[in-house]
């Protein structure tokens, strides 16, 4: 089973990023799909949530407007597209196989900072 994260990177306050989590080894389309973030310094937070179809989305209210959560099921791919970033979103960011806390399987994270 492998989750690789990619997209993350260094971009200024009010900047774009958009992350991807390649699924093998495991049913992915079976499977809910989150972004657990988390900051230096500080415990895992959960950002977002889709279900194994795609067609409902959750977002922590920090997140929430800036941040769409997407997937695809034949490309075994997770998304997260990440808008007007702020400094307090610096974090690795995870994609984990489950949700509302029950993973089964977690990536290696990618690092995204926000900084001027």
């Amino acid at each position: 089973v492998q989750l690789v994260e990619s997209g993350g990177g260094m971009v200024q306050p009010g900047g774009s990023l958009r992350l991807s989590c390649a699924a093998s080894g495991f049913t992915f389309s079976s499977y809910d799909m989150s972004w657990v973030r988390q900051a230096p310094g500080k415990g895992p937070e959960w950002v977002s949530a889709i279900n194994t179809g795609g067609g409902s989305t959750y977002y922590a209210d920090s997140v929430k407007g800036r941040f769409t959560i997407s997937r695809d099921n034949a490309k075994n791919t997770l998304y997260l597209q990440m808008n007007s970033l702020k400094p307090e979103d610096t974090a690795i960011y995870y994609c984990a196989a489950g949700i509302s806390g029950s993973y089964d399987y977690w990536g290696q994270g990618t690092q995204v900072t926000v900084s001027s």
